[in-house]
């Protein structure tokens, strides 16, 4: 008697099964929205109740569900498993693996130049400089959130720790923007040690919660404190930074009139451009070198097991509050190019919402990917100026191109968990180790 198959069906592929999935969401997108956009109601002048339909709004919405659906499942058996048909055809992935070996060195190439190429548009300097000081926010967390594999929603509290401690002390010590630059830093680094401690023994959620309390309560402390920080006014009048003490304007002791040039404006943004990149290009070395000292792989191993990393004999207290530190010091760093970029600093400018931009970045970017988070960073922010003509559409822009992105690549564009250290060939052991006796 013949056995039966045991044969395991493979999932439907193909064009057939991709426009069956885009069929079946538009028609729950068509029962969804049917009550929500396809008939709008309002109270009319004299209490009855009057309605109109959109159709036309409706219909759209569908269509946009179906086109979506179509182009996520091609983007899902594009990166999907080993031996699914691919309806990309292999000479497009091979350009794009080409792509992503050089994208990093191209993009640095071409942040250099952008001064040289746009000098004399003073938006597109403003924005870039913009995108850097967010691509070093996204870096700074992503040593504790990408690394340490520690939830912080209250970044933005060492933000605004290090713009206060430099506004603080270039304006009541006449200190210098690279004196005050350092201390910005260490204090910010000292916040996230205190932050630290009280959070050694939580995790997820819980963690999530305190460090959100840890940043409304820094906002706080700003808007009340007015003695010190000026409380709503904030601290205006902040000296700009000098290049190693030649001032960047137009009198005889400036830079401008010692190299023998016409003085420009632009010169001061150029700067500052080189500047926060100088910063950030500082972050990024540091958070590389870092990864592959112990103390990088004991934030590995805090991220992916927090208990086998205590069983490991990793002191989990010192890798905790290093990550916190280093991650606050970054952003202290970043706060103090904030707050001379801008002249004047407010408690307006440190809200939870910049805490979830950076989180965003990080999170979409990939988590402990540092291309990734720069992609991110410039995705998030320059989008943001992409649609600005949408107006009140452009939220809902965002957020749907941040579901979908989500869909296609769950662990961020460039996702990375790999390990900074493996070995590459089996190694013996000492007999005396094993109970077989033998290695």
């Amino acid at each position: 008697m013949t056995a039966p198959s045991t044969k395991t069906a493979k999932p439907a592929t193909g064009i057939p099964a991709l426009l069956k999935t885009a069929f079946i969401n538009a028609v729950i997108a068509l029962v969804l929205f049917s009550l929500m956009v396809g008939i709008r109601t309002e109270a009319g002048s004299s209490g009855q109740l009057t309605y109109w339909t959109r159709f036309g709004e409706l219909a759209s919405l569908v269509a946009a569900v179906f086109g979506g659906s179509i182009v996520i499942e091609l983007l899902k058996q594009w990166i999907g498993p080993t031996g699914a048909e691919k309806l990309v055809p292999s000479s497009v992935r091979s350009g794009m693996s080409f792509v992503g070996r050089y994208l990093a060195p191209a993009l640095l190439i071409f942040t250099l130049l952008v001064p040289v190429i746009f000098y004399n548009q003073r938006y597109i300097l403003d924005l870039a400089i913009l995108v850097l000081t967010y691509v070093m926010l996204g870096w700074g967390l992503n040593v504790v959130v990408g690394l340490a594999g520690l939830l912080d929603l209250g970044y933005v509290a060492f933000y605004a720790v290090g713009a206060y401690s430099y506004a603080l002390l270039a304006t009541n010590f006449d200190w210098s923007f690279w004196v005050c630059l350092p201390l910005a830093g260490i204090l910010a680094a000292f916040w996230g040690v205190l932050l630290g401690f009280p959070v050694l023994r939580l995790r997820g959620d819980y963690l999530a919660i305190v460090t959100l309390a840890f940043g409304e309560i820094i906002r706080l402390v700003i808007i009340n404190w007015q003695e010190l920080t000026g409380g709503p006014n904030g601290v205006s009048s902040i000296p700009r930074p000098s290049f190693f003490g030649i001032p960047l304007d137009n009198s005889d002791n400036g830079l401008a009139a010692r190299l023998g040039i016409e003085y420009s404006p632009t010169h001061r943004i150029v700067f500052l451009f080189y500047l926060i990149l100088a910063l950030a290009l500082l972050t990024n070395w540091v958070t590389i070198r870092l990864r592959r000292l112990p103390i990088g792989r004991a934030w590995e191993a805090l991220r992916e097991d927090e208990v086998a990393c205590r069983a490991l004999g990793i002191n989990t207290t010192t890798t905790k509050l290093t990550a916190f530190a280093t991650g606050a010091m970054f952003g202290g760093f970043a706060g103090a190019f904030f707050a001379t970029r801008q002249g004047f600093i407010s408690p307006e400018s440190f809200t939870f919402q910049e805490s979830a931009l950076v989180l965003a970045i990080v999170v979409l970017g990939g988590m402990g990917s540092q291309l990734g988070v720069a992609l991110a960073a410039l995705a998030l922010i320059g989008g943001f100026e992409l649609f600005r003509s949408l107006e009140t559409y452009r939220m809902l822009v965002f957020g749907m191109a941040m579901v979908l992105i989500m869909i296609w690549r769950p662990r961020g564009l460039i996702g990375h968990r790999a390990p900074t250290v493996y070995l590459t060939k089996a190694q013996a052991i000492s007999s005396d180790l094993v109970k077989e006796g033998h290695g």
